[in-house]
């Protein structure tokens, strides 16, 4: 008789590092746990294999405490006995960037071979959803196959666990989905009764869900210790269920069985973040502001800021300090775990994630001065103090440029290369104690007190490279504000006005669009959790435009910013809410910016929270009629619905959670019809939902303010807590949160208009260093000279998009990736360097070259739609 199905049981056991307990706390069981597990494995030769949850940081946090071990582990894992890897953490997916994905699989891997070879699955079996370009990702680590829980449904155009799922270039991978998630082989009974109980109903389930009837029941939860009577199960499973075929051992010998029929599979294309047969959490990416934008910001800062600069450095002579970069990286990879950058933790947790961002932005900040001041340092002396302006975009940019500089003298001019002065603004002026400057100053009895000046300048810098200003003590060339208009305001762009509501009416000048009550402040009730917002049943939403607010501006030199300041009266909690009741408070101080010769509109708020579970939004109505907003996600972009029709009777299907159309986003998001468009950039305010009557007014989340970990029965989510009930008063977020976002309207295409790429300028600001004769850490002269000004590569400010430039990690070449922003228009991007190239080959995303032919120019050839391309890059010396 055929079995109706075999039944994979595969010992694991899913680590989360940190949730509602910490990582020490984590670590002795993991002591614990593994000691078990390598004697299991060692001392029983019948015993298959044991799933180390395909991440290696759990090893790190092993290895730490107990480094005599690793000759043990590694001769398990060469036999093939301990399943270690790909991944570095169990990262989220749709919250992180794609570099980020990308380094958390680079680094696993390379930790993996150290040992053995790692598990080549995309394995993430408790991510809050998959995103569309994952595939892309894998293939680029020669992974061809994925395992993962949540997020599908029949809506993706399957309704079997078993397909092959492409990114939207064609990458491809098959991918068997765990319908009832990865613990429901957990602590299995061995008696016929609990076992009954607990599989009867799971297996009608799974085989109805497959196509192929390889059915798979992970012996494993969260942290739980290795089974040890799994062969007495086992044995009991065969005599209660003869009519199925048991069998221990890897995921792989389930995907060999899958791949053996892939011709009956289907394929399914796109993102998996349905909540109908498990939850996604789809409004996790506006927990913990806070963290999240400290999270957006230091990943921006790694790679759009200091992997070019230390590649420019790299060039230039000076080492590259793979240790560093890959200890800073790893301290924020931690972090990208999805329980972790979720912040769905306890408060304890979420103090500890902060505290590694806190180190690697300062490692990250300490890594750019230094490489900045040796890049400086060994330019040839001259006259004068130096300003050096670095641009580290792959195109020439002419920017307003606000910094600092120090000098001993009352007045200061700056000079270009040609002698010329060049103006400045003065933002503001300090007199600083030169023991500041450095210490050895006073001790050798020299109190002359330095100027510190905030200057502001409008300066044209080449392509991934810098120039060099030189400070001169003398009067200098400075500019004084232009006249301005009747306008709150303005420029060639823009004629922007304050309504008497405090919204702002902006006025695109060439091509007549008004966008009207833009910056009102929403805020509403938060009866949700740390995973999910959810509406109080007893609604009162409040807007800014029923509150109070003053307004001033300041006008510099190149720049004008007008001061919203709004007091908002809101309930203190949901009780209030519910009586129509405003005792609590909201201050926010918008700072919005316009530079004279700009399109970008740029905002600041800084909000001041006093009262407990709600959420505010900033809304920005534009008039664009749109079915769809376009956002970006890893190496690509995504149409999303604005609606979604399963609102209707999700309630009546028994979703596990409401399908919200608020969505997820990196960079960017825009609407756009007929030609012209509205982007919205941010840095960490990564949630956003189209709103209003007509669906056509960005809803950004500046923050939700919610007090338990868990909580039952959400009107959007009903049924059990999501993790546990925990107080989690930090979450509240009763503090001051600095919010970034920017507005850029475009004609044509967001594509064609470079809207990826003035994302990435925006954040990837210009950085200037300062040398003076004084520094409070002394270095020794580096043997090489450094021109004074200096343009490493450059390409085209549309079409394909630089993803990362850095030194190889094996290698001495560069690594250059680009990608198309597009979701429906191919592009191409030619490199130029201003050194020749003597060799070009495309590699994987792991380095690894996999095209011998040397190119005669630094061109990647035809991009796909979401495609990414690597070269590493060999120029003349």
């Amino acid at each position: 008789m055929k079995a109706l199905s075999r039944v994979h049981i595969t010992p694991h056991m899913h680590w989360d590092r940190e949730w509602y307990f910490t990582t020490e706390a984590s670590r002795i069981l993991l002591v614990n746990n593994m000691e078990e597990i390598l004697s299991r494995l060692e001392q029983d030769p019948e015993y298959p294999c044991f799933v180390l949850d395909g991440q290696t940081a759990i090893l790190e946090d092993y290895f730490a405490v107990v480094p005599e071990n690793r000759s043990r582990v590694k001769r398990l894992v060469e036999a093939g006995k301990l399943i270690i890897g790909p991944w570095y953490t169990q990262t989220d997916t749709t919250i992180v960037s794609g570099e980020s994905i990308l380094r958390n699989l680079m680094y696993g891997m390379r930790d993996s071979r150290a040992f053995g070879e790692p598990m080549m699955i995309g394995y993430l079996p408790d991510s809050f959803g998959m995103s569309g370009q994952l595939p892309h990702i894998f293939n680029g680590f020669g992974i061809t196959r994925a395992m993962f829980w949540r997020g599908c449904s029949e809506r993706h155009g399957s309704d079997k666990t078993e397909f092959l799922w492409q990114s939207e270039e064609g990458s491809e991978v098959v991918a068997q989905v765990l319908p009832l998630g990865y613990a429901i082989g957990k602590y299995l009974p061995a008696d016929e009764a609990g076992l009954r109980k607990r599989l009867d109903s799971y297996f009608e389930v799974l085989e109805k869900a497959s196509l192929t009837k390889e059915i798979l029941l992970p012996n494993g939860h969260d942290q739980m210790p290795l089974q040890q009577n799994i062969y007495d199960v086992i044995a009991t499973l065969r005599d209660i269920y003869p009519q199925r075929e048991f069998v221990m051992g890897r995921f792989e010998a389930v995907f060999e069985r899958i791949e053996q029929q892939r011709e009956r599979l289907d394929t399914l294309k796109g993102e998996f973040n349905d909540g109908k047969y498990m939850r996604v959490h789809r409004t996790i990416g506006s927990t913990r502001m806070d963290i999240k934008i400290a999270h957006a910001r230091i990943e921006n800062k790694i790679v759009n800021l200091l992997e070019p600069l230390k590649a420019i450095a790299w060039r230039l002579g000076f080492k590259y300090h793979h240790g560093l970069m890959e200890k800073m990286w790893k301290e924020i990879l931690k972090n990208h775990a999805h329980d972790s950058i979720g912040c769905c933790c306890s408060d304890k947790v979420h103090r500890e994630i902060m505290t590694r961002f806190e180190l690697a932005e300062d490692m990250a900040d300490n890594l750019l001065n230094f490489t900045q001041r040796k890049i400086v340092d060994a330019m040839p002396a001259g006259e004068g103090d130096k300003l050096v302006c670095f641009n580290l975009l792959p195109y020439p940019r002419q920017d307003v440029i606000n910094t600092t500089l120090r000098i001993r003298a009352s007045q200061f001019s700056l000079r270009d290369s040609a002698g010329n002065a060049v103006a400045y603004f003065i933002r503001a002026a300090r007199e600083i104690d030169p023991g500041l400057v450095d210490r050895q100053i006073v001790h050798y009895g020299n109190y002359e007190p330095f100027m510190e000046y905030d200057i502001q300048l409008y300066q044209a810098l080449p392509a991934m490279g810098y120039v060099t200003l030189t400070v001169v003590p003398e009067t200098g060339l400075q500019k004084t504000p232009p006249a301005y208009t009747d306008a709150l305001l303005e420029n060639s762009f823009w004629r922007i006005d304050i309504n008497p509501n405090g919204t702002l009416k902006m006025r695109d000048k060439q091509t007549g669009l008004v966008y009207d009550q833009v910056l009102t402040l929403e805020d509403g009730s938060d009866d949700g959790d740390e995973y999910d917002y959810s509406p109080s049943r007893d609604e009162w939403i409040i807007a800014s435009t029923e509150g109070e607010h003053q307004v001033s501006v300041i006008h510099e030199g190149w720049q004008s910013t007008a001061v919203l300041r709004v007091t908002l009266a809101v309930p203190q909690d949901l009780a209030q809410r519910a009586r129509r009741e405003a005792s609590g408070r909201i201050d926010a101080e918008c700072r919005v910016t316009l530079a004279h010769h700009q399109r970008r509109v740029d905002v600041d708020i800084i909000v001041d929270n006093d009262a407990d579970d709600h959420r505010l939004r900033v809304l920005i109505p534009t008039p664009f009629n749109s079915d769809s907003v376009l956002c970006d996600t890893q190496f690509g972009a995504i149409e999303r619905p604005v609606k979604d029709s399963a609102m209707q009777h999700w309630q009546q299907e028994g979703w596990k959670e409401a399908p919200v159309p608020v969505w997820n986003f990196l960079n960017y998001c825009a609407l756009e019809s007929k030609r012209q468009g509205l982007a919205l950039f941010s840095e960490g305010l990564r949630e956003v939902e189209i709103v209003g009557e007509q669906q056509r007014t960005f809803a950004l989340t500046l923050f939700r303010a919610v007090g338990l970990l868990g909580k039952e029965d959400l009107l959007l989510r009903p049924g059990r807590p999501s993790g546990i009930k925990m107080p989690v008063p930090d979450s509240q977020m009763r503090s001051k949160l600095h919010c970034r976002f920017s507005l850029y309207s475009y004609t044509g295409t967001a594509a064609s208009a470079g809207v990826a790429q003035q994302a990435r300028a925006w954040l990837t600001p210009v950085q200037c260093y300062n040398k003076i004769p004084w520094n409070a850490m002394k270095l020794n002269d580096a043997p090489v000279t450094t021109p004074l000004q200096y343009s490493l590569m450059t390409m085209s400010p549309v079409a394909c998009q630089l993803s990362a430039l850095k030194k190889a990690e094996d290698d001495e070449a560069l690594i250059v990736r680009v990608f198309n922003p597009s979701h429906n228009e191919a592009c191409a991007a030619r490199i130029a360097f201003t050194s020749p190239v003597l060799r070009m080959q495309e590699t994987d995303m792991n380095e690894a070259v996999y095209s011998k032919d040397i190119f005669e120019t630094a061109t990647t050839g035809l991009l796909k739609p979401g495609q990414s391309r690597t070269f590493k890059i060999i120029l003349t010396s």
